[in-house]
C-alpha cells in the first residue's frame, strides 16, 4: 500500500491535481477546466470524483493539500477569487474532509508554491525567501525565519495586488494599477497590444504572452520593448519587497519566466537599479527549480504532508 496525498492547484484557467508520496513522486494526475465553473459546490463534487477515479487499490489517501487564489488558510475557504467565475465563500477544507475523511489544508496558490520550493526545490535549507508566480495572475509567498507569513487573516503576501501604477489598468480585485495587471501573462499581452497600436496604429486581438515571446525572438522591437517595460515594473516591485523581509533569494515561476533572455536579463538590471543600497548585490534572483516538475501539485502536496 502506497500512502499518497492529493495535491490540488486551483488556477485561473485550469485546476490540476496529483497523488503524491512523501518523496515527491507523483503517481497519478488529473485536471478540470476551472473556467467552466461558476458554482463552487459543483466544482468540489466534480473534482472529488476525478480524484476518486485515480485512487487505485494500491493507494491509501492520507491527506489533501489545496493551493487556491484568495485562500483563507485559517478558515479553509476560498473567497471571491478575482480571476474565477466562482464567487462567495467556498468551504473547500470542510467539504473535502466530509467527502474523503482525511486531513485537509488549504492556502494561497503562491504560498503552496513557496512551500513546494522549500521542500522539493531550490529553497531547501533557506530561511528567508520570496516566491513569485507569474501566470494568469501574479502570486507571491513570503517565507521569513523559516515560516510562511500568513498574517492575521491569512491573506499576507499579496504582492500582485500592490498598486504599482496609480490609477492604472483595472484589476479583477477592484483596484487600479496592480502589479498583476502589468506583469502577469495577460498583462504582458496587454502591454504589447497597447504599444503596437500606439506605434503602428494596428489593432491586435487575442494576443498571448507566448505570442509576444515569439515576436521578440524574431527581433520585433515592440515585443522586446514590452519585456523591458515588464522587467522595469517587476524590478521595482521586487526591490520594494526586499525592504520588507530581507530575503536571501527570490524565486520566479511561471510561463513568462521562460522569456529568459528578454525578461530576466533586464529584470536583474532594474532590480539592482532600484535596490536600497544595504541590499545591493545581496539578493539572488533565481528561476524556480520546480519549473518543469509540476510545482503547483508538489507545493499543494507538501502542504498536506506538513499537516500530517
Amino acid at each position: 500500500m502506497i500512502q499518497v496525498v492529493a495535491g490540488i492547484d486551483i488556477g485561473g484557467t485550469n485546476t490540476v491535481f496529483g497523488l503524491t508520496d512523501r518523496e515527491g513522486t507523483i503517481h497519478a494526475t488529473g485536471n478540470l477546466n476551472t473556467a467552466n465553473y461558476s458554482d463552487g459546490e459543483v466544482f468540489i463534487q466534480d473534482l472529488a470524483k476525478e480524484i476518486s477515479k485515480n485512487l487505485k487499490p494500491e493507494f491509501q489517501l492520507v491527506g489533501i493539500g489545496i493551493g487556491a487564489p484568495n485562500a483563507n488558510h485559517h478558515e479553509g475557504t476560498m473567497t471571491n477569487p478575482p480571476n474565477l467565475k466562482m464567487k462567495g465563500v467556498i468551504p473547500f477544507v470542510k467539504r473535502f474532509q466530509e467527502i474523503f475523511s482525511v486531513p485537509t489544508v488549504l492556502t494561497n496558490d503562491a504560498n503552496a508554491a513557496a512551500i513546494g520550493e522549500m521542500i522539493f526545490g531550490g529553497a531547501k535549507g533557506l530561511k528567508d525567501f520570496i516566491m513569485v508566480t507569474l501566470g494568469t495572475g501574479v502570486g507571491s509567498g513570503f517565507v521569513a525565519n523559516g515560516e510562511l507569513i500568513y498574517g492575521h487573516d491569512s491573506f499576507a503576501g499579496e504582492l500582485g495586488h500592490t498598486i504599482i501604477i496609480p490609477n492604472g489598468r483595472p484589476c479583477g480585485c477592484g483596484r487600479k494599477g496592480c502589479l498583476e495587471t502589468y506583469t502577469s501573462a495577460s498583462g504582458i499581452a496587454k502591454t504589447f497590444t497597447e504599444l503596437t497600436e500606439k506605434q503602428t496604429g494596428e489593432n491586435l486581438e487575442n494576443i498571448t504572452s507566448y505570442d509576444v515571446l515569439l515576436e521578440a525572438e524574431k527581433g520585433n522591437p515592440i515585443a522586446i520593448e514590452t519585456f523591458d517595460y515588464t522587467a522595469k515594473i517587476l524590478g521595482l516591485a521586487l526591490s520594494n519587497a526586499v525592504c520588507i523581509t530581507s530575503p536571501s533569494h527570490i524565486f520566479l515561476f511561471g510561463g513568462p519566466v521562460k522569456a529568459e533572455h528578454f525578461l530576466l536579463n533586464p529584470l536583474q538590471k532594474y532590480f539592482e537599479d532600484y535596490m536600497l543600497f544595504v541590499f545591493s548585490n545581496n539578493v539572488k534572483l533565481q528561476i524556480s527549480e520546480l519549473m518543469d516538475k509540476n510545482a503547483a501539485i508538489l507545493g499543494a502536496a507538501a502542504l498536506a504532508w506538513q499537516k500530517i
